[in-house]
């Protein structure tokens, strides 16, 4: 299930299901979204604090609900934070399944997205939230016009940096993935019931800033530990970092052998940088001997 395209002019939603949005960045960021050529909706609890570290999880999920309900709004665009996970509960997935629209974020909303897409069907996106756009870059404006504005959806990932192959081999299969930490909290959840006929290319993000090689580490044996693994015949790995750590490609490599899947390495999407776009649901190829990624299936 793939939603319609925008237009120019469309709206766009912005709510904050996993943060406080703080009114002084926000306005920039809808400044931005303003002038590139769409309509911006607030979420009417996109500024509250009730907890302090976010709105209640009943406030975050109207605003959520709201906007999928909500005929004018064509997309929903939201930013990362720590507690996503707290509004599963009280997202209406049936009502997502009769009004599917472009749902889009990054980090935080990792656990968000992939249980929409493991309840729904609905092929949601992987890597952009409001504050791109509060100075965007031509690659990070060409990733969101592919996808979400062109007649025509993108047949190969567009790169905008160095492709590393970690381990060799080509597979093909159901692009699923995010944030690494959130999605390993994923595993074993009841709002992710991935679909075990199917296989997958798993794709996951982190950033030196956040998380040293040994804790990305513990966060992919904790994948790896789930019977979930036996459904990945691939990895593509964004890790966005000023520094070498010949360490880290050390333990992807030692991941892929393990596992018997290629692996590729980049810093195209995630918390770098590049902000690239990868659509969770989507049909692709991941040929780690040649550096691509191949969208199989994105026609609507």
């Amino acid at each position: 299930m793939i939603s319609p395209k925008l237009k120019l002019g469309d709206t766009i939603g912005i709510i904050c299901p996993c943060h406080v949005a703080s009114k002084e960045k926000y306005t920039q960021f809808l400044k931005g979204i303003n002038k590139h050529g769409f309509k911006v909706k607030e979420g009417k609890n996109l500024y509250k604090t009730t907890y302090g570290y976010a709105a209640s999880e009943q406030e975050r999920a109207d605003d959520f609900n709201d906007m999928i309900l909500d005929p004018e709004v064509k997309m929903i665009l939201f930013g990362g934070g720590n507690v996503g996970n707290e509004l599963l509960p009280y997202i209406d997935f049936d009502a997502i399944k009769e009004h599917p629209k472009i749902i889009c974020s990054y980090s935080n909303g990792t656990t968000i997205l992939n249980s929409i897409y493991a309840q729904t069907g609905l092929t949601v996106y992987y890597g952009q939230f409001p504050g791109v756009f509060a100075n965007i870059s031509y690659y990070d404006s060409m990733q969101f016009h592919s996808h979400f504005t062109k007649d025509e959806s993108p047949m190969m990932f567009e790169k905008n940096s160095e492709w590393t192959c970690i381990n060799n081999g080509v597979c093909e299969g159901i692009l699923i993935g995010g944030y690494t930490t959130r999605f390993a909290f994923l595993m074993g959840s009841k709002y992710f019931p991935y679909d075990k006929n199917k296989e997958y290319i798993l794709f996951l993000e982190n950033y030196e800033a956040f998380n040293e090689p040994s804790k990305i580490s513990a966060h992919l044996a904790h994948i790896e530990q789930h019977e979930f693994i036996k459904h990945v015949k691939g990895l593509l790995f964004g890790h966005y970092s000023m520094n070498s750590y010949p360490e880290f490609n050390e333990i992807l490599m030692r991941f892929g052998q393990r596992n018997h899947i290629p692996i590729v390495k980049c810093d195209d999407f995630g918390h770098g940088v590049n902000h690239g776009i990868l659509p969770i649901g989507a049909h692709a190829q991941l040929d780690a001997n040649s550096k691509t990624l191949q969208f199989l299936d994105l026609q609507l």
